[in-house]
């Protein structure tokens, strides 16, 4: 199989092996840093990848995340505080855990299911991702716009609590990236009259502002109003050693929210927190004793943590198939795919065959590395995060932004772009609008007009073509579907808020 192919000559390379390595350190170091993300990371370290060749540079971003996601684990038991927004989940369990001095015995479990889980997404994204591929490659541009409309309408409406302001952050998206030259008649688009804005805005640029600068700020607003992270009691060994009978109950858990994490993550925007949350209230219906569920389970913290990390993997599927990313670290990873030339899409499996089954490689080689260091190591990396003041990493964070906006094209203009595009992921913030959605529709929006323009001059019915073709037509039931169920959830939701209210 490909994949054997691809870990032999991932194994055989140090400079890769160290890469990854290094991937799976920062990754978790990030993710266990309350208010600063894994997607934040990657953003940062984009224009570093610049001047690497393309595995390394994919499988660095690649394994970031991955790491990230269960790095969120570690500040969510020892501090109260998650480091990711999936990782709060964790944080009912396992933050009581670590006040009775078991930390150590609740980051193991979460260690654990996280690489069990991460292997499970990871496993299924290899055996399904060239059918799905093949598949695509029969899909002609009305089918594909339909795709694209169909993540627009899921995107905005199931990311965040709000419908309304999920669908406004898409659309401001598609705006944004309307910025520019019109590519078939070449006429400015809303640059007005500037030079700089006729190619358009820059994606690094943008999403260092919104996801670095904008975390950046709204950590720096509420900084009076946050407390100082104080690592627990780590407890004596004894209480810490994680024994086979402890685990063993966990491990039912462990393998239904692998696989609700991986469907979840098939479905482009819904992400870990989702599936984190799904997960738990899953098993938490299915406990022999879900009384104790919130006070320090087991069981608590290993469904989350292995729905969180299987998400990872077949979040890729939508975009290596379809170049429509499953998730804000995807989206990403599109800028890493056009820096270096690889046309994503179901066409790479023909062309770049080989390079997609050695980043798989790297993915499940990374797990491991994160997986051996988060056993043994994650407690020291919690005592690490609480030596780093908040005064001398953010200053440090922000700096590091303006380099690597400059860098990126060596255009001063990207540098203002990021800043203003940093007050407007912290206002975003504020006003409850959803940056994610934002990005992945910015990122989405030139695929969509190029599908709808070929739709267009192919059409002797003009939009009729959507309904005569019965897959362009599911794809669009789908997103009318998803909105309206949408909706309803979050109407149901408002009416039980006010009958609790009233009562």
């Amino acid at each position: 199989m490909d994949i054997f192919v691809g870990l032999a000559s991932v194994l055989s390379d140090p400079v890769l092996l160290g890469w990854v390595f290094l991937a799976a350190i920062v990754g978790m170091i990030v993710g266990a840093i309350p208010g600063l993300t894994a997607s934040a990371a990657i953003a940062m370290l984009l224009p570093l990848t610049f001047y690497m060749e393309p595995l390394p540079a994919l499988a660095f971003l690649y394994v970031i995340g991955k790491s990230g996601r269960y790095g969120g684990s570690i500040a969510a038991i020892l501090f109260n505080t998650p480091g990711t927004a999936a990782s709060a989940a964790t944080q009912l369990d396992g933050y009581p855990l670590a006040q009775r001095g078991m930390a150590g015995k609740a980051m193991k479990v979460a260690t654990i299911s996280s690489v069990i889980g991460d292997f499970v997404g990871e496993i299924l994204l290899i055996l399904g991702v060239a059918w799905i591929a093949s598949i695509a490659l029969r899909l002609g541009p009305p089918e594909l716009f339909a795709v694209y409309f169909a993540a627009f309408i899921v995107i905005g409406s199931v990311i965040g609590k709000s419908v309304t302001r999920g669908l406004a952050s898409a659309a401001l998206g598609i705006l944004v990236a309307m910025i520019g030259l019109d590519p078939i008649s070449s006429t400015e688009r809303f640059t007005f009259g500037s030079f700089d804005l006729t190619n358009g805005i820059s994606l690094v640029p943008l999403m260092i502002g919104i996801f670095v600068l904008g975390e950046v700020f709204t950590q720096i607003e509420s900084r009076g109003a946050k407390t100082e992270m104080v690592a627990n009691d780590q407890g004596d060994a004894a209480r810490n050693r994680l024994s086979w009978a402890e685990y063993k109950p966990c491990l039912p858990h462990v393998i239904r929210s692998s696989f609700i994490g991986a469907f979840i993550g098939m479905l482009p925007g819904l992400g870990s927190a989702i599936a984190a949350f799904v997960a738990y209230g899953e098993g938490k219906r299915r406990a022999k004793n879900p009384e104790a569920w919130g006070s320090g389970a087991l069981e608590g913290i290993a469904a989350p943590e292995a729905a969180n990390n299987a998400v990872s993997g077949p979040s890729m599927a939508p975009l290596l198939t379809l170049g429509i990313p499953g998730s804000t670290i995807g989206a990403i990873l599109i800028g890493v795919f056009l820096i270096h030339g690889i046309q994503i899409g179901p066409t790479m499996f023909l062309t770049s065959r080989d390079l997609v089954f050695a980043l798989f490689a790297c993915g499940l080689i990374g797990i491991v590395m994160y997986g051996v260091i988060g056993y043994f190591g994650a407690a020291f990396v919690g005592r690490f995060i609480t030596r780093i003041p908040t005064h001398v990493l953010y200053p440090i964070i922000f700096l590091t932004s303006f380099v690597a906006a400059y860098t990126s094209r060596g255009n001063l203009f990207d540098v203002y772009v990021m800043v203003a595009a940093g007050f407007a992921g912290w206002a975003m913030r504020k006003l409850h609008f959803n940056p994610a959605a934002f990005v992945i529709s910015f990122v989405l929006a030139g695929g969509a007009e190029e599908t709808f323009r070929q739709t267009m001059l192919m059409s002797d019915n003009g939009m009729m073509i959507f309904v005569t073709r019965p897959i362009a037509l599911v794809f669009l039931l789908i997103g009318i579907a998803a909105m309206a169920a949408r909706v309803r959830s979050v109407n149901r939701q408002a009416r039980a808020l006010a009958a609790g209210t009233s009562g």
